[in-house]
């Protein structure tokens, strides 16, 4: 029996759009859902979820200033979320993984702030917020563990804006390279050999660098065999270098 680490290439042919599938039944419910929930509450959860048709690739999830309704959990695939700044560019402001929530944006202002698109065929389930918010009075478990995505949203926040006002352009990409790393580690896939789900303009617009920059710092990096890059596919040669390079253990951007 081989013991290789599966990696997100793996997991992406594995994975399925099937609308049917449970909370229960899902290969993300540990990532998604408090570990302490039971099998009927997991079922009451399960109740309140919808399942829609697979995004494809540059659909809205939604848009910003749409009215706020719903937050969402990615089970296969990828989105990126963005905005449009004051001189009317587009901003890629987060991605999000299988496994993560995104759309908390929208509580505030009761609108989202910023629009959602999937990068690559996706699947997602769509929790409506109100039904949430009264299953969570009843599961104290489901109300921490959405209080605690909502703390991990703000610290991913400020850890971009730190990335972005003190960070060299390596640094940048080491750090982004990292959070996906680990990411893909909490998924139980190969934290050493993945394929990233966006492409060089989009790690630059959300890095605050030029696309031929991204380009140099990827060849950089692979120069000095910390990584080997071959399109989008990366492999991580050497961890502890990398992390040299951020000067962070980055846990998610």
């Amino acid at each position: 029996m081989s013991n290789t680490i599966p990696t997100a290439y793996d997991d992406e042919k594995k994975c399925h759009h099937n609308p049917l599938v449970s909370c229960g039944d899902c290969r993300l419910n540990a990532i998604c859902l408090p570990i302490s929930l039971h099998i009927d509450d997991i079922d009451k959860l399960d109740d309140i979820i919808q399942r829609g048709r697979p995004l494809q690739k540059g659909e809205y999830l939604y848009r910003s200033g749409d009215a706020f309704q719903s937050v969402y959990a990615v089970r296969s695939g990828s989105v990126k979320a963005l905005n449009i700044t004051n001189d009317g560019q587009e901003q890629v402001t987060g991605f999000y993984l299988p496994g993560e929530v995104l759309g908390m944006d929208g509580i505030a202002q009761n609108r989202y702030s910023n629009s959602a698109i999937a990068l690559e065929t996706s699947a997602v389930c769509e929790i409506p917020f109100s039904q949430l918010e009264g299953l969570s009075l009843k599961l104290p478990t489901l109300q921490r563990h959405f209080f605690q995505l909502m703390s991990k949203e703000i610290t991913s926040d400020q850890q971009l804006i730190t990335l972005l006002s003190k960070n060299s352009a390596d640094e940048r990409i080491a750090s982004l390279l990292l959070s996906i790393s680990t990411r893909n580690h909490h998924r139980h896939l190969s934290a050493t050999s993945f394929q990233l789900p966006m492409s060089r303009s989009d790690i630059g617009n959300y890095l605050g660098l030029t696309i031929e920059t991204v380009s140099r710092v990827l060849g950089r990096l692979q120069k000095s065999e910390l990584i080997r890059v071959d399109k989008k596919d990366i492999q991580i040669l050497d961890m502890d270098g990398l992390k040299r390079i951020a000067h962070v253990e980055t846990e998610c951007l």
